[in-house]
């Protein structure tokens, strides 16, 4: 270090950068206690909100029988709310409440407060704009609006500060000439050396722009909403980024920390724990759960990402091929249905810093020059591997071999000896890494799963087919965790509004009714889920829909309308267009048939449409691979032969950035093929929760899970056919 004049600047800078750490620091921290505060008043107003709806009779149960509560309910203490507000005055003014009966009510009370503070998720609706609520969302909004440059920065001020806060305390006598020649030579020597280091650390924060990134900081987090209405506007718009922000900041509710990370063992999940994410690639900020998906991914190599439907499979996805990009890795494939392609590059490209490139279509070849020279993620469809030379040795050509490769929708792929299958296969072979993405391994058997299994680690599906017969669920799920993680929305995604489930029983019209008896008689399993359509005009189950229909306009909701067949929903089409009053506006049918671009642009039209509409889609089209948060209403035409095909419907509306109370409608009709699959369906989806989701309460055989879907429908047309023979015809 020269003279005292380059000292004093050197220390000066250090002081006045150490200053600006500090100050977005600060910020930082009154920020987030504003988000805390806002998130306990709105939790606690939830709570009580609760308490009010739980009648008094219920302290009974806490103290077991011993509480008084008729005498507290004629005096007005009708609900626990009104016990837990009231002062123990107040109950001992109550005649025939002494002392005892009074401390046992509000400890009760108490009790079961506490009990609903540890069961409350903090939740933002629209709909119920309270002060507290717009006050949180206001709190949020800076956070939402910097990004993740925001808490980068941060971490960058706080490293910083704690490097420069020692190195100026050594350098302190370069303060002023004064103080330098006043000072010992070993004091001044050990000033030099920090004096030095200071320089060199200054140096690579200048270069790194940390001055005017500790400033934009201090804006950001300075930063209000214009009004309440914009403050709503950007949360309406914006929920899942509000909400990852509110889970990273508060304690938002309650969340278990083993089903975050899937109920792996021990040992392998505090592996994929000390997994390194960098996040620097990423556009959007990650939950927790989400991390940790990436982090799984990244640490085990090969694997399945089972994450229940609405979970974020897609951006946990796209983090670890970030992760991958940063650490130098260039070149990266996701294969997905056609349907959802669009939806990949809009994804990727919105995310993420890495570039998508458009694999399908006529433009394919230049798409794959591009990405072959420039290095991104190219997405193509299953049926687009062929046009790769997915089959064709590793250095064959040009062929590029993926660092890493997605394959969404993976149980597409389940049937090892389909062409897709066998062009994934050895894809997934030349990849060094490797991530199937699906939310239903095992639609219908066990031995589906083993074959994905397969794919990715050979040899950890071979310890299956030797163990599983005798398992049990429990241990199935030990057994498969080196290659499977699965986290279900009620364990991570305690903000989501509920589910509403309503079985709209409709009689048979006359019409209906003989339209089905004539497709029973035939044998015909497919007219008989449909007989109920036969005839639009005369249809119980079109009544009942219209009326659902007008229902949700009257409030403005978005209604999604799934069949598994393309008549009945053009029976639908016919139906709504119909002069009954206001009708709302009509999107669709989406089909197998629609193509990729022009369902992405239905669906764009559909969320963006102001005020109702309703939405027709094919359940095998809709209800995989999109995001249809808009709605709040979703109707089933008729019970769906794969229970997990209803699954994944209702996901498309109850999913992260769900934000009002989603109802869900199954139009069924009793005494009919509606009943009989309701009744059969209903031990098969018991199994796949047993062994797709954590279970150790079913300890039961994989094989029970081989339901052929025709061996269904046998059983279904034998039964009702030995009942309508049974039943005299109306004259």
């Amino acid at each position: 270090m020269g003279q005292g004049r380059d000292r004093r600047t050197v220390y000066g800078y250090g002081q006045r950068l150490l200053e600006a750490a500090h100050q977005a620091l600060g910020e930082q921290r009154i920020a987030v206690q504003r988000v805390r505060e806002c998130a306990a008043l709105v939790r606690d107003q939830q709570v009580a909100g609760e308490l009010e709806e739980v009648p008094v009779a219920r302290l009974n149960q806490v103290t077991e029988g011993r509480l008084r509560v008729g005498v507290l309910e004629t005096a007005g203490f009708g609900t626990v709310g009104a016990v837990h507000r009231a002062e123990l005055y107040d109950l001992l003014r109550v005649p025939g409440v002494g002392r005892s009966t009074a401390s046992q009510a509000k400890a009760a009370a108490q009790a079961l407060a506490r009990a609903a503070i540890e069961a409350t998720a903090v939740r933002l609706d629209p709909d119920r704009r309270t002060e507290s609520a717009t006050e949180l969302i206001a709190a949020l909004y800076p956070f939402v609006q910097a990004g993740p440059t925001l808490p980068a920065a941060c971490e960058q001020a706080k490293a910083l500060a704690s490097t420069l806060e020692p190195l100026l305390h050594a350098a302190a006598p370069a303060r002023s000439r004064a103080q330098w020649w006043f000072t010992s030579a070993a004091r001044r020597a050990a000033a030099r050396d920090a004096l030095t280091s200071l320089e060199t650390v200054l140096a690579v924060a200048h270069g790194g722009g940390a001055g005017e990134a500790f400033a934009q900081a201090v804006t950001d987090l300075l930063r209000r909403p214009a009004s309440a209405d914009e403050a709503w506007w950007e949360f309406a718009t914006r929920p899942v980024e509000f909400y990852t922000v509110l889970g990273q900041l508060a304690e938002t509710g309650p969340l278990d920390a083993a089903a975050a990370e899937g109920h792996l063992p021990d040992e392998l999940a505090a592996q994929v724990r000390a997994q390194v994410l960098d996040v620097t690639g990423l556009k959007v900020s990650l939950r927790g759960y989400q991390a940790f998906g990436a982090r799984y991914a990244l640490a085990r190599r090969k694997v399945v990402l089972g994450d229940e439907m609405g979970l974020g499979k897609t951006i946990q996805a796209i983090a670890t091929l970030a992760h991958l990009a940063a650490q130098g890795e260039r070149h990266f494939l996701v294969v997905c249905p056609a349907s959802v392609l669009v939806n990949w590059l809009r994804e990727i490209e919105a995310r993420s810093t890495l570039a998508a490139f458009r694999l399908h279509g006529p433009d394919r070849e230049i798409a794959y020059r591009a990405w072959h020279e420039r290095g991104g993620v190219a997405v193509t469809t299953f049926e687009g591997l062929r046009h790769l030379g997915a089959d064709r040795a590793a250095g064959e050509g040009d062929l590029v071999v993926p660092a890493m490769t997605v394959v969404d929708e993976a149980h597409y792929v389940k049937n090892p000896t389909a062409q897709r299958a066998r062009h994934v296969a050895a894809l997934v072979d030349r990849s060094e890494r490797a991530l199937f993405l699906t939310g239903t391994v095992m639609e219908n058997r066990v031995g589906e799963f083993r074959n994905l299994v397969g794919y990715l680690q050979p040899e950890l599906a071979v310890e299956l087919r030797d163990g599983d017969h005798v398992a049990g669920a429990a241990a199935f799920r030990r057994a498969v965790a080196p290659a499977y993680l699965r986290r279900n929305q009620q364990d991570v995604l305690t903000e989501l509004p509920e589910v509403v489930h309503t079985d709209e029983w409709t009689e048979f019209s006359p019409a209906d009714a003989a339209a089905y008896r004539e497709a029973v008689l035939a044998g015909n399993f497919q007219a008989m889920r449909r007989a109920a359509y036969a005839t639009p005009g005369q249809s119980a189950k079109l009544d009942r829909l219209g009326e659902l229909v007008r229902e949700a306009s009257a409030v403005g909701e978005k209604v999604l309308v799934f069949s598994f067949y393309r008549d009945v929903l053009h029976a639908v089409e016919q139906w709504l267009a119909v002069d009954r009053g206001p009708v709302p506006a009509l999107f669709g049918p989406l089909s197998g048939g629609t193509s990729a671009g022009a369902r992405q642009e239905i669906v764009d039209a559909f969320t963006t449409c102001g005020g109702s509409a309703v939405l027709l889609s094919q359940i095998q089209a809709g209800g995989v691979g999109l995001n249809l948060q808009a709605a709040s209403v979703v109707v089933l035409c008729e019970p769906q032969v794969k229970p997990a095909l209803e699954q994944q419907a209702i996901a498309r509306a109850h999913r992260m950035g769900q934000t009002r109370r989603v109802r869900v409608h199954r139009l069924l009709t009793p005494d009919s093929v509606d009943q009989r699959v309701l009744t059969l369906l209903g031990h098969k989806e018991r199994l796949f929760d047993a062994y797709a989701r954590r279970s150790d309460a079913a300890e039961l055989s994989p094989e029970a899970l081989d339901v052929a879907d025709t061996s269904l429908a046998r059983q279904i047309i034998e039964e009702e056919q030995q009942r309508l023979a049974a039943q005299p015809i109306s004259p």
